[in-house]
Parts: structure tokens; C-alpha cells; sequence
């Protein structure tokens, strides 16, 4: 009689087992995906930071978009799709040609001369399962603010 009671426990640790492990596999899926969506937030952030970076250097280096297209995308080789784009203004009063106005917030009386360099980065974010109740595609986007160097 020791032996079938001995016997029951081991069906039962086995259907424990079979119960436990797809909830468990799901939640080790979610989790992946979740830490997936934000590498590659703080990967698209980190991109527009080292854009704006290498666009604060100097005059010349903020009017080089194509040089801080390549630092962001340098910084961000890991994300599938990412793009970035720049723009320079200053808070010169009127603004030289060729220039745009600041808004209002990056320009106080302390610095009336400033030059500022924005670079946006946008990527695609595709999670790995289509879950209910969360989009399947999202998009990231990242923005750094720098003053140029003069």
C-alpha cells in the first residue's frame, strides 16, 4: 500500500508541472518583450543625444546634418529603422538668414546670443507576439536640445 500512495504523489508533481509551465513561458515572453520596448526607447534617446553632441561642437558642425545623421545612427546600429533629422536656431534678434527664431524658453536674458542644435530620432518598434489589448507596432521617438559651442 506504501508504494501506490508513493506513486499518486508523482502524477501529481507531474500535472503541477504541466499546469505551471505555459503560464510561466508567457510570462518569460512578456517580459522579453518588455525588455526589448525599452532597450530600444533608451536606444533611440541615446541616438538623438549623441546627435546633438556632435552638432554642438561648433557653428559649422550644427549646419552638418548629414555628420550628426551619421553620429545618431552610429549610436543606435542596434535599432532596426532608425532615422534622425536636425535643425539649428538661435535667439538672435531678428535671426540671420538662413536661420530660425528659438522658442522663447531657450532663450533668456543671461544668454541672449545662444545657438541651439535639436535632433530627432524616430524609430519602429515591433513586439515579438501580437498581444491583445497592446499595439503590435509602436512607435519610438527620441529629442536632445544642445547649445552650440561658439
Amino acid at each position: 500500500m506504501v508504494g501506490v500512495g508513493r506513486h499518486f504523489k508523482r502524477g501529481q508533481a507531474a500535472t503541477e508541472l504541466a499546469y505551471s509551465v505555459p503560464i510561466l513561458l508567457l510570462l518569460l515572453l512578456a517580459g522579453t518583450d518588455f525588455a526589448r520596448a525599452f532597450y530600444f526607447n533608451q536606444e533611440v534617446v541615446a541616438s538623438a543625444r549623441a546627435g546633438a553632441q556632435y552638432g554642438s561642437q561648433s557653428v559649422a558642425a550644427a549646419v552638418d546634418s548629414s555628420g550628426i545623421s551619421a553620429a545618431a545612427l552610429a549610436n543606435g546600429i542596434n535599432v532596426p529603422g532608425l532615422a534622425a533629422s536636425s535643425s539649428v536656431c538661435t535667439c538672435q534678434s531678428p535671426p540671420p538668414s538662413g536661420q530660425t527664431a528659438c522658442a522663447t524658453a531657450y532663450c533668456n536674458l543671461a544668454n541672449a546670443q545662444a545657438t541651439y542644435v535639436t535632433v530627432n530620432t524616430t524609430a519602429t518598434f515591433t513586439t515579438l507576439v501580437s498581444w491583445p489589448g497592446i499595439p503590435h507596432v509602436t512607435h519610438l521617438g527620441g529629442k536632445a536640445i544642445m547649445q552650440i559651442q561658439q
